[in-house]
């Protein structure tokens, strides 16, 4: 993964160079691609005269289109408290609220504090922790020239002047989490995967929009041919980027199927009507209106609310999945792709990859002095009145006390006893976290 071709850091002529050509082939770019640059002042660097927008995009940007739903700034701060809190104890809400966590995703994470949820949404937060110094050790490293080849092709397509949610680090294990956990298989070479999804996808279509299965069915339009970029880049080039952050954050929370219903929704709502499909009497018009989807079915407000209320669930997908495959391989022999099975959102990620103790041992905030811990007055007599029953006349003096050490070690170092392990958040110690 390494930075230009000439290998090094930041500050290397080599990547200097490789930074410049870059640029210099972005430039070129036309059309449509050109819509994720940003203005001349952001490629040149100039930061008095870089302007940002409420998404992160430079202000001019077309990809930056689409009207974020306004929050009343009361609001907006009480979830922001809302989400701090849940952030400050991650795992005791991922293991005992997480259909609250779900409800806070669907109603959107407040900008400020999305790319840390979106690090404990997916986990990479802990596979980061896990790996401490692997980002370095692959950051130094001069890539194989096949796969760099690639990866400049597509660099134009990819919003490379938007300001991350987060750190270049942060964002390379999210992006990693993305390819093993939620989505893997989508990016090898021959997109078995993506394949696979897409006739999972249109049996679904057809429990939700007969009128859309039959059309495209008749016009013999393979999903390959509209669902591939939707997929694959989880539609950050096809929704208003409002639209797209919605949609995000519910994939990180619910996983696949949160891609799926969005798929459904967008086919159901151009072609799922016999009015909608005058327009669309053959293949090249179909495949144009999907295209220039409407507005309106792409707005932010209006999607999340169709994509909550879609009864399309992860067991559906599954097993939906079990029939393809096996089609799959009645006509294409085994896949060439061996990935790991997909798991659906935070929860299974948790569960499938529980924190290190170490990550969550917490830093104690109380210091209990040294010496014997005072015992309560009701708990003394009780002590003593079942130290009598148990000591008969030949016990040693010694022996009068020995349950005692055990209560007073649990007084003074509670986080030894099995009832006072710990579950603090993996963020406990993060308090240089800023919200506002």
């Amino acid at each position: 993964m390494a930075k230009s071709r000439g290998g090094g850091g930041p500050g290397s002529p080599g990547s200097a160079r490789g930074l410049a050509g870059t640029r210099e082939s972005l430039a070129e770019a036309g059309g449509d691609e050109l819509s994720s640059l940003g203005s001349d002042s952001e490629v040149n660097g100039g930061p008095e005269e870089r302007r940002v927008d409420k998404f992160g995009f430079i202000v001019g940007s077309r990809s930056a289109e689409g009207a974020l739903e306004e929050v009343p700034l009361e609001v907006l701060r009480q979830r922001e408290s809302k989400w701090l809190d849940m952030l400050n104890n991650w795992d005791k809400w991922m293991a005992k609220k997480h259909k609250k966590i779900r409800l806070r995703c669907q109603k959107g994470i407040p900008p400020s504090l999305r790319g840390r949820a979106w690090q404990y949404l997916s986990g990479s937060k802990v596979k980061l922790e896990q790996n401490v110094g692997k980002f370095d050790e692959l950051d130094v490293l001069p890539g194989e020239p096949k796969w760099l080849d690639v990866i400049e092709r597509d660099l134009h397509r990819q919003f490379p002047f938007h300001e991350m949610f987060m750190g270049t680090m942060q964002a390379f294990w999210c992006l990693v989490q993305i390819c093993e956990k939620y989505l893997p298989g989508y990016y090898s070479e021959k997109l078995e995967a993506i394949q696979l999804d897409g006739q999972i996808l249109f049996s679904l279509l057809h429990k939700v929009s007969p009128v859309a299965y039959k059309h495209l069915s008749k016009q013999k339009i393979d999903p390959i041919l509209y669902m591939t970029e939707w997929f694959m880049c989880a539609f950050s080039r096809t929704l208003p980027w409002s639209s797209v952050l919605r949609v995000w954050d519910m994939f990180f929370c619910e996983g696949v199927k949160i891609i799926f219903r969005v798929g459904l929704v967008l086919l159901k709502h151009t072609l799922g009507s016999s009015d909608k499909l005058k327009s669309c009497q053959g293949q090249y018009e179909t495949m144009e209106r999907l295209r220039a989807l409407s507005p309106k079915i792409m707005q932010e407000t209006f999607l999340v609310q169709e994509v909550i209320e879609l009864p399309v669930t992860e067991r559906q997908i599954e097993r939906e999945h079990l029939i393809q495959l096996k089609k799959w391989r009645e006509t294409h022999g085994e896949l060439q792709c061996k990935s790991p099975p997909r798991l659906h959102g935070a929860k299974a990620i948790s569960e499938a990859e529980p924190p290190t103790r170490k990550a969550l041992e917490p830093v104690p905030s109380i210091i209990v002095p040294s010496g014997p811990a005072p015992v309560p007055k009701a708990r003394k007599s009780k002590e003593k009145n079942r130290e009598k029953a148990s000591v008969s006349p030949t016990s040693s003096p010694g022996a009068e006390g020995n349950g005692a050490p055990g209560a007073a070690r649990e007084l003074l170092h509670p986080q030894s006893s099995p009832h006072h392990q710990s579950k603090e958040s993996l963020c406990s110690r993060e308090s240089e976290d800023t919200y506002l």
